[in-house]
């Protein structure tokens, strides 16, 4: 298994929900600044939420309000509740860690730490 592994994609009808699951490699830990991208085919990757050490979340535009990123309590476990889910949130969604949150918050290229991704497919 590689640093991080997701669990939780899958198809669903628009309005529906998922939650994905992050489990990090043991020297991953709760400290670390994690966060969820995407990207869909043909498109650039995005960045969706991120998580600091001291829990501030960040969220992009066009998930804010239906999604959210968590610890889960007591484990080192990262989740990204998907709520009000639509067509256009389709797309392979990645756990990224890195071990400082770096400014501006969302930037791919500050993520060392790549999970496979989970796919995640809404029908309408």
């Amino acid at each position: 298994q590689g640093d991080l592994v997701e669990s939780g994609g899958g198809s669903v009808q628009a309005g529906g929900s998922l939650t994905l699951s992050c489990v990090p490699s043991g020297y991953i830990h709760r400290a670390y600044c994690m966060a969820w991208f995407r990207q869909a085919p043909g498109k650039e990757r995005e960045g969706v939420a991120q998580i600091e050490a001291d829990g501030t979340t960040y969220y992009a535009d066009s998930v804010n309000g239906r999604f959210t990123i968590s610890r889960a309590a007591g484990k080192n476990v990262l989740l990204l509740q998907m709520n009000s889910l639509k067509p256009e949130d389709t797309a392979m969604y990645y756990c990224v860690a890195a071990r400082l949150c770096l400014r501006p918050v969302l930037n791919a290229a500050d993520f060392r730490y790549w999970g496979q991704g989970t796919q995640v497919t809404v029908s309408s």
